[in-house]
């Protein structure tokens, strides 16, 4: 006698539609179930509801058209941010936030793949697919994020040693994976590349400041294999190739799109402006990586 299978579930978890379809990362979205935010077919969703592309489902009291072009719509652009700027939607305070120079989308949102402080600067990555923007983030992806960092006060080899061996903070045991001099005059203002793996708040400059340095600037040069272009500019943005979309899922170990969403028109002519300033911006620069010790082929 043969036992009964077990019933393949329906379609996929709700919080990770939601998020595949750009509407925040899969966190926001299991936050939005929990506070009744959102119905499927004009119930009341629960965590753990699993959705098929023809269910109708609403967020906020708004119809999401979660179609299958929607759901392979996995778009990721590169921002170079500038120091004072918040990687926040909106600020009470009213200081610049980084999505204001973000190009515009006719459906779904951009998700910041992580933050950078009010006062740090450098490579910040954009999707439209908050799945890819979850596992990104998560610390089981183990990325490396690497940091142009100047430091004021006295570094030694002993300081260094103990930076990469792990120090206690208040949130964990937490090291750099690679720590190497950017500049070779000594002195109290001294370059370095280092690189952490997890991205915890703040973590760079806690690490630092735990051995009594200051930290009086902080740009991330590279998250991953992704490096700032030298023609980038700060408060500039450039979109990722195809074949850059492709590896970065691979690296994060999510399933990669089948195939690339063309942007609506008046994307496109956002897209094309944004080309030709950098192209204008380039003219008489060598293309190479700024910041990062790595070339990247």
């Amino acid at each position: 006698m043969t036992e009964p299978s077990t019933p393949t579930p329906r379609g996929e978890k709700l919080q990770k539609v939601l998020a595949r379809a750009g509407r925040g990362s899969r966190r926001e979205m299991e936050q939005a179930i929990e506070q009744g935010r959102v119905r499927v077919n004009g119930k009341l969703a629960r965590l753990g509801d699993r959705v098929e592309l023809s269910d109708r489902i609403e967020l906020d009291k708004k119809a999401l058209g979660l179609n299958a072009k929607v759901q392979n719509n996995t778009r990721v652009i590169l921002y170079n941010k500038p120091e004072g700027e918040i990687c926040s939607r909106s600020d009470p305070e009213g200081r610049p936030t980084v999505f204001t120079r973000l190009p515009r989308l006719t459906s779904g949102r951009w998700i910041s793949v992580g933050r950078l402080d009010f006062n740090s600067s450098g490579l910040l990555l954009f999707t439209t697919d908050g799945e890819l923007a979850n596992a990104l983030m998560h610390p089981a992806s183990v990325i490396d994020r690497e940091y142009l960092v100047r430091v004021q006060g006295k570094v030694d080899d002993e300081m260094k040693a103990r930076l990469r061996e792990g120090v206690l903070l208040e949130d964990g045991v937490a090291r750099f994976t690679d720590l190497v001099d950017g500049s070779a005059q000594g002195g109290q203002n001294r370059w370095f590349y280092c690189v952490v793996m997890e991205g915890k708040n703040r973590e760079v400059r806690r690490l630092w400041e735990s051995q009594g340095v200051k930290v009086s600037r902080l740009k991330r040069v590279r998250f991953g294999n992704i490096f700032i272009p030298s023609y980038v500019r700060a408060g500039q943005w450039v979109e990722l190739r195809d074949q850059e979309v492709r590896e970065l899922c691979l690296t994060a170990g999510v399933k990669p799109p089948k195939n690339h969403q063309t942007p609506a028109k008046e994307e496109q002519i956002a897209n094309e402006r944004q080309q030709r300033k950098l192209r204008a911006g380039n003219s008489g620069h060598k293309k190479f990586n700024l910041g990062g010790r790595k070339e990247k082929s």
